[in-house]
């Protein structure tokens, strides 16, 4: 009888346990998602809606989509969209190729400077960005680039950022060495080893670098602002600072709007790509 009681308090105690951490995960989502519901709401309201004080959450009626309707009246969105999935594209194919590339290199080959160039290569992850801008865009203009993208897709044939060569160099350490001593006794070379043990090793990892340079390049608005000033290259964020005035007063309403239906297809490509994403995040060498 008394283990009985001492059983069910057990279990009242985990079930109490896991309702608490159940309401602290849903609070905690609810505060990190309420920015994402006030911009929805925002893209519904009217301009008259948008004066009033205090501010109400929710708009009169979801009925009003003047604020889109706008957006695609004033701004060629499709154009944007089209331009954004050009820069994006291109450069994560580009920075993959050029990164595993740099990285099977720093793994599997001996060259001399080999450890200076790679100290180099984490040094540059240590740079802020805005120290190597001005040299850039003085090398850029020169060579006659801006207002094109090349000054966006270019580097990446410097295999993109210390930081994906650094992290596929990580992640190739922990592949076992007798997988390609094997390969090379059956005669495999350099080349072959790569391309059928090291890329299908490293999935996961390749499917991250895809998935975060996708991201970071269709949120990018620094680097494209800098090159871009032609509005026929405008990217989809470029063309959000078309809903702000000569003085800095921003229309809210379509810069919303314009906001919500800018992210839809980033959205979509994350949770397509969840899984190839957090596999790659949870880095794991092999066992057996």
């Amino acid at each position: 009888m008394n283990k009985s009681i001492r059983l069910l308090k057990r279990e009242h105690r985990r079930f109490l346990k896991d309702a608490c951490v159940s309401l602290a995960a849903v609070f905690v989502g609810f505060i990190l998602f309420f920015p994402v519901l006030y911009c929805v709401a925002i893209a519904f309201k009217s301009r008259v809606e948008l004066s009033v004080f205090p501010p109400r959450f929710l708009p009169d009626s979801f009925t009003y989509l003047d604020n889109f309707k706008t957006v695609f009246r004033m701004a060629p969105l499709v154009r944007f969209m089209f331009n954004s999935v050009i820069v994006s594209a291109m450069g994560s194919m580009l920075r993959l190729f050029f990164a595993i590339l740099a990285a099977y290199a720093f793994c599997y080959f001996n060259f001399p400077g080999k450890t200076i160039l790679f100290g180099i290569i984490l040094g540059t992850m240590m740079l802020p960005f805005h120290v190597v801008l001005l040299p850039r865009f003085i090398i850029f203009t020169r060579l006659g680039w801006v207002n094109t993208y090349l000054p966006l897709i270019v580097p990446t044939f410097l295999a993109g950022n210390g930081f994906f060569c650094f992290m596929l160099v990580q992640f190739m350490r922990g592949i076992p060495r007798e997988l390609d001593q094997a390969a090379t006794i059956d005669g495999c070379g350099p080349v072959q080893i790569f391309i059928r043990i090291m890329i299908p090793l490293c999935k996961s990892a390749l499917a991250l670098v895809v998935v975060l340079t996708i991201i970071w390049t269709w949120n990018d608005f620094f680097s494209q602002l800098i090159y871009i000033g032609n509005p026929a290259l405008f990217t989809v964020a470029l063309g959000l600072r078309l809903f702000i005035d000569g003085t800095g007063v921003s229309v809210f309403g379509q810069l919303f709007a314009m906001s919500i239906i800018s992210l839809m297809p980033i959205i979509i490509f994350f949770f397509l790509a969840q899984n190839n994403l957090m596999g790659g995040i949870a880095i794991q060498g092999l066992k057996g």
